[in-house]
């Protein structure tokens, strides 16, 4: 054999493995990447911030197919840990814990396993843990633009808020509402109560009714599924409710007049996305009104065109930096939940 035929068959067999090594490198690519979410104990139907989260990462399965999703419910405290084990031990690629108080197990797990990646939403509490990215939002801004809304609207001068549990995050809703019904209406009275639960909505329902007596006429709940007690109770009375994380208007259309929406979808997307591009990293990633990532449903059918001006005018001074929303009780001592 002369040396050009030599030749040749060199370069085709380079040729050969090159296409062989581009084929394998495609294979590689197309292989599912493993997305759990473990819930907390309000369920994946809770109409609000865990239906969220799930709803965002099956519209990103969809429109990915790189993606594989999957949920485990938690349904008492004791589940964190179990739930987030099963999805370490099923090798997930990146395991979502959805709400502040799975802060504890997901620490545990994290720092026993520092190779699998975490998310968790509503919690910076493991901010220095590399491998847990923080998903949090300025809930203090879409619950002072509500807050807005029921100061602006309310006829009687009183207005309630109801809480799933009392902590430093979850302080943030009641806050910025109170901040923003005072903005509005500075002589309102703001009735306020810790269910000290969030999936009880016969506590929710029972909190409302106590308001109602008190002469609120618009009550906003941050509860979880003990909100849904709430927006129950007002349907009932005919009251107005202000829903949370999720346009809850769908619950009663006659009487939830706003929500103060957290896009936990967008924010679980945004991890996946990151995790599928190599830039996946611990810390905090913080979601706001200036990206989308907070604002009023879009459900506003019911509000007053007062309403709507003022809330637009609040979203344009907040954007602007001439209004910045409290953060701390200090700020706002009108808020009295402990």
């Amino acid at each position: 054999m002369n040396m050009k035929k030599i030749v040749a068959l060199l370069l085709a067999v380079v040729m050969v493995l090159g296409l062989a090594a581009c084929g394998g490198k495609e294979a590689s690519s197309g292989s599912k990447l493993k997305i759990g979410m473990v819930t907390d104990t309000g369920g994946v139907n809770d109409q609000s911030f865990n239906q969220g989260a799930w709803e965002g990462l099956q519209r990103l399965a969809e429109e990915d197919p790189t993606f594989e999703v999957s949920y485990l419910e938690s349904k008492t405290d004791a589940d964190y840990a179990s739930n987030i084990q099963t999805f370490i031990d099923e090798k997930y690629d990146l395991i979502i814990s959805v709400g502040f108080m799975l802060a504890g197990a997901t620490r545990e797990a994290a720092e026993a396993n520092p190779d699998q990646k975490f998310a968790i939403i509503d919690d910076d509490s493991n901010q220095d843990l590399a491998n847990v990215a923080c998903l949090m939002f300025a809930q203090e801004q879409c619950s002072y633009l509500v807050g807005v809304i029921a100061g602006t609207m309310t006829k009687t001068g009183t207005v309630g808020y109801v809480q799933g549990m009392v902590s430093e995050s979850m302080n943030l809703f009641g806050i910025g509402f109170i901040s923003g019904v005072k903005a509005a209406n500075p002589d309102a009275t703001v009735l306020q109560y810790n269910a000290n639960a969030f999936g009880d909505a016969a506590v929710g329902s029972a909190a409302a009714t106590e308001m109602f007596t008190k002469g609120a006429d618009i009550i906003y709940h941050a509860a979880g599924g003990t909100g849904n007690g709430v927006i129950n109770a007002c349907a009932d009375n005919g009251i107005y409710a202000i829903g949370v994380d999720y346009d809850q208007s769908f619950i009663a259309p006659e009487t939830v007049i706003s929500s103060a929406m957290k896009r936990v979808d967008n924010g679980v997307q945004d991890i996946c996305k990151a995790l599928k591009d190599g830039k996946f990293a611990g810390g905090v990633r913080k979601y706001s009104l200036t990206d989308g990532g907070v604002d009023i449903a879009p459900t506003t059918t019911l509000l007053t065109p007062e309403a709507l001006a003022a809330v637009e005018q609040a979203k344009k001074d907040i954007l602007d930096g001439k209004v910045t929303v409290p953060t701390t009780q200090d700020a706002c001592p009108d808020f009295i939940l402990k």
